[in-house]
């Protein structure tokens, strides 16, 4: 498994809009941001850049653009950061994960629905 680079809040913020819309210029990121945001483009410039260097993102000048790629797929980033969750907190026992959500009323009943659903779905096809 590749390293993934650590990401911040922020920058997760940043990386949802390229991962939405890549390729994607920097006035577009920021266009977007400013309007779910308090940050200034500036600050946004800032976040970019830090992506850039950590190798989480890529770019292209197209004439007086930069264009921006990600290098990494949200799935995959998601899915690491989603297991270190597990590890930290639940010693890597989704069971304790759920019960707990599930005692404390952080589940609703349509959530807990769609957990047993795609519990079904996943005995069926032969998961263990």
């Amino acid at each position: 498994m590749k390293a993934l680079p650590q990401i911040s809040e922020a920058e997760f913020e940043v990386m949802k809009v390229i991962w939405k819309y890549a390729p994607i210029s920097t006035n577009e990121i920021t266009e977007k941001l400013t309007k779910t945001t308090t940050w200034s483009p500036k600050t946004i410039q800032t976040l970019i850049k830090r992506l850039v260097t950590k190798g989480a993102l890529s770019y292209e000048k197209q004439s007086r653009v930069f264009v921006y790629t990600p290098l990494i797929e949200e799935k995959e980033y998601i899915g690491r950061e989603s297991h270190s969750f597990l590890e930290r907190y639940y010693g890597g026992k989704i069971t304790a994960m759920l019960s707990s959500y599930i005692e404390n009323d952080k589940l609703s009943e349509s959530e807990i629905d769609t957990l047993r659903s795609l519990l079904t779905k996943g005995t069926s096809n032969g998961r263990d």
